[in-house]
């Protein structure tokens, strides 16, 4: 459900008012189910909450939106928009559960909601986002972040560090790592030969070396082995032409170094912004975590508390969102 403060249940209101999600997949939401309710009622979307202890007890039925019911919010204390600890720790402990059910096989997929990390810290749980959560109860240490809208994926070879941090893990065993991962993912969503291309870390991707060495010494030595290992892969590229080439269709996918150098690009791209409005009024765009033994998929933005409560947040990310979960559990199963 994400952060009860944020837009999360908002949208996952609007998009399992849907019934095409119902011809596809049976969704279950894992949060609770006093805050979908009072959702749907300010929506005024005519749904049923039927709340839940088991996946079992779930009825799957346009119309009624099935929930997992964690009992963990106060509706008296909660408030839309403000950061508190008792929201970070429903939105924890959504997480934990979802992971949980997977794990056990009881699921076939997960789909997250943002959640706000000043929440969660103030519940007690230092982690830098859903990501790291994952990789924490999945007990996995190799994995990596995947953007992805339509035709257009971005991976990282560093996320959510700081930018000198970010220099200092650009290493050959990492970009290998990500190229790896991306290629995996591609042929997952059905792309027999993906071609990938690779970014720079440093302007013009170092310039052979005139404005940094991490090319030379990290970067084209990755491109190279993965090449070798029967991979099709491109680069290093200056990433101000490299997008702009992929949106266009010449990649199956990108790596970024960093998670600004591959944010920035893929939200120009996804997210349209109403300037009359002041508001978004379009966000696509799905984030995968890949490396986990199980399927991770979420909307690409955050919790939007300046806009949590108001009814007017898009649903389109998390409808984009369940659509990539669909696609890769029925890979997975084949």
């Amino acid at each position: 459900m994400g952060d009860p403060a944020g837009i999360g249940p908002e949208i996952i209101i609007k998009t399992l008012a849907l019934e095409q999600v119902y011809s596809q997949c049976n969704p279950l939401v894992i949060g609770d189910a006093a805050v979908l309710e009072k959702e749907a009622k300010a929506l005024n979307i005519p749904v049923t909450i039927n709340a839940v202890q088991s996946v079992s007890e779930a009825k799957f039925e346009h119309g009624i939106i099935d929930v997992y019911d964690l009992k963990n919010v106060s509706l008296t204390e909660l408030q839309a928009g403000v950061v508190s600890a008792m929201a970070g720790k429903a939105a924890f402990e959504a997480v934990k559960k979802v992971i949980e059910l997977a794990l056990l096989d009881q699921i076939d997929a997960t789909v997250t909601a943002p959640l706000n990390k000043e929440s969660i810290h103030k519940a007690g749980h230092h982690f830098s986002g859903h990501t790291e959560i994952y990789a924490h109860y999945t007990n996995t240490s190799k994995y990596a972040m995947l953007l992805a809208d339509e035709n257009f994926r971005v991976i990282h070879v560093s996320t959510h560090v700081s930018l000198r941090q970010a220099c200092d893990l650009c290493k050959k065993d990492r970009v290998l790592e990500v190229i790896s991962l991306l290629n995996d993912a591609c042929l997952k969503l059905g792309i027999k030969k993906p071609r990938i291309a690779v970014a720079g870390l440093n302007p013009h991707a170092g310039e052979n070396g005139l404005f940094g060495e991490e090319e030379i010494t990290e970067i084209i030595p990755a491109i190279e082995q993965a090449n070798q290992e029967d991979l099709t892969v491109e680069g290093p590229f200056p990433p101000d032409t490299m997008f702009v080439k992929a949106v266009q269709g010449k990649f199956d996918g990108c790596v970024a170094m960093y998670h600004d150098q591959g944010h920035i690009p893929f939200k120009l791209e996804g997210f349209k912004w109403d300037n009359e409005k002041q508001t978004m009024k379009s966000v696509k765009g799905v984030n995968i975590t890949l490396g986990l033994p199980i399927i991770r998929t979420s909307v690409d933005h955050g919790t939007a508390f300046e806009i949590a409560g108001m009814g007017i947040a898009s649903a389109d990310a998390m409808m984009v969102a369940i659509d990539y979960a669909i696609v890769m559990a029925k890979h997975q199963k084949k």
